[in-house]
């Protein structure tokens, strides 16, 4: 029986929208490729034992490295940069699979929303080229002279963070009393809380048996 409760998709981006990882590369668009080597140079430790460990010594790493390279820097500039990098990105390493996936909700009036570990400086306008109807990121704080610290604003959005801030979308849009039917698509760990929120997970990763999500149905199942 067809049921009347509103329905919400979230989609994951890295490695579930589009191909691979994108913080590197949008790194590398705002600040050269020399000053991102050199700053994963010093930070290499933390950043493999936060890539085994995942959780908060994954945070953490990231967060290092996003002050090393971005600490001092205008708002101003690296959104523009990031803006004219998403644009890049989305037309080079968009999965078409989960991209049709993402147009049928759209097709059938489903909220969609893009909810992602990777900045909002540029997830965003990721979300507004697919006709997403909201968004969720990591967010970056900012100095009083308008410059990025480095810092997160707020928690890195993975994890547990990833389903608050989810939830925290879905009561913004006054979907109604009944909470929504759950659509969500990811590919790691990261994702985990969101798609054991979900009554219809969707694994997008490509190590089948061997990934992190295989317990969920497969794209394409």
């Amino acid at each position: 029986m067809p049921s009347d409760r509103p329905i919400v998709a979230a989609f994951d981006l890295d490695g579930t929208l589009t191909e691979g990882g994108s913080v590197v590369k949008w790194l590398q668009f705002v600040a050269g490729r020399t000053t991102v080597y050199r700053a994963i140079a010093t930070h290499l430790a933390p950043l493999a034992y936060g890539a085994a460990m995942s959780g908060s010594a994954a945070d953490t790493a990231k967060e290092a490295l996003f002050r090393d390279v971005l600490q001092g820097r205008p708002l101003s500039e690296v959104a523009d940069r990031s803006a004219e990098f998403a644009r890049h990105h989305v037309a080079r390493e968009l999965r078409p699979q989960v991209r049709a996936k993402l147009q049928g909700h759209l097709d059938a009036g489903h909220h969609l929303v893009l909810v992602s570990a990777s900045p909002e400086l540029y997830v965003g306008v990721v979300a507004a080229m697919l006709g997403a109807h909201g968004f969720v990121g990591t967010r970056l704080a900012v100095d009083p002279l308008g410059r990025l610290t480095g810092g997160y604003l707020g928690n890195n959005c993975r994890g547990e963070e990833k389903l608050r801030r989810l939830h925290e979308w879905v009561a913004s849009r006054d979907l109604g009393f009944e909470p929504p039917e759950l659509y969500a698509y990811g590919n790691s760990r990261g994702d985990r809380r969101m798609l054991a929120a979900a009554e219809h997970p969707v694994d997008c990763g490509k190590l089948g048996r061997f990934g992190a999500l295989r317990a969920y149905p497969r794209l394409g199942q």
